[in-house]
């Protein structure tokens, strides 16, 4: 089966196209560095030519309300036209659990209106929305920080590891497309304030977190149900207490 990922040069990308090669299919890593840019047009109709799938993982360079906005709806009006005018059979794109409930974010709103374009086309698809990576605590404690204090929500997360969404996105791509939405999530709630006491402490940092109802997510003001998955949502095997230890052995 011929692949194409829209952004696989990135975390998600490469480790998806790594494992996507490894079970046998002709992959194409698909990168402005490559010379396949969604955003222009630029290489991407030949990219396209012959592709089953395409996967969209590809994340904007700005994450201002208005940049990531157009971001999200330039690219995704440019894929699904060329993948409609290559008989591309499945679109794939990883969205955030919480898309539809957290308005205030103007990153979830441009992930909304993403969804929106892939729900409006008439190529089957399937949209993986996953919880908040492991790998994206570090940003979200200094986007809390307040000189030497940290103030977060004390909102129930599900925070996930890249590694288990890029194994989970493997299998929804080579899978009938659901036309519908698919949720991956960590295996456990942890407060917010929770997580980043866990991260400064295995890292050595001294700062204090204050937990604060009040405090913002990047805009948004959360409650345990903001960004945490519904009833049925698949699950990942690597704890955030087993990714720490991880990275400490690694480092």
């Amino acid at each position: 089966m011929k692949i194409v990922v829209i952004g696989g040069t990135g975390l998600i990308g490469t480790n998806l196209v790594h494992r996507l090669r490894q079970s046998g299919h002709e992959v194409i890593a698909a990168s402005p560095r490559n010379g396949i840019n969604a955003l222009t047009r630029e290489g991407l109709a030949e990219a396209l030519l012959g592709a089953q799938v395409v996967v969209d993982v590809a994340n904007s360079p700005s994450f201002e309300d208005k940049a990531v906005l157009e971001f999200f709806e330039r690219s995704g009006r440019n894929l699904l036209a060329a993948e409609a005018a290559a008989g591309v059979g499945h679109h794939v794109a990883l969205s955030v659990v919480g898309t539809d409930r957290v308005p205030e974010s103007g990153y979830l709103r441009a992930k909304a209106a993403q969804e929106k374009l892939i729900e409006a086309s008439k190529i089957p698809y399937t949209i993986l929305r996953a919880t908040q990576f492991h790998e994206f605590v570090s940003g979200i404690v200094q986007a809390g920080a307040d000189g030497d204090l940290i103030r977060l929500s004390p909102a129930l997360l599900q925070p996930i590891a890249a590694d288990d969404v890029a194994a989970v996105l493997a299998e929804v791509t080579v899978a009938a497309p659901v036309n519908g939405i698919v949720e991956v999530a960590g295996p456990e709630k942890i407060p917010l304030d929770v997580i980043a006491r866990k991260y400064l402490a295995a890292n050595g940092d001294r700062r204090q977190v204050i937990a604060d109802v009040h405090a913002r997510y990047f805009g948004a003001q959360l409650d345990d149900t903001s960004l945490t998955p519904g009833d049925r949502p698949r699950l990942g095997a690597i704890s955030f207490d087993d990714w720490l230890k991880t990275q400490a052995a690694q480092h």
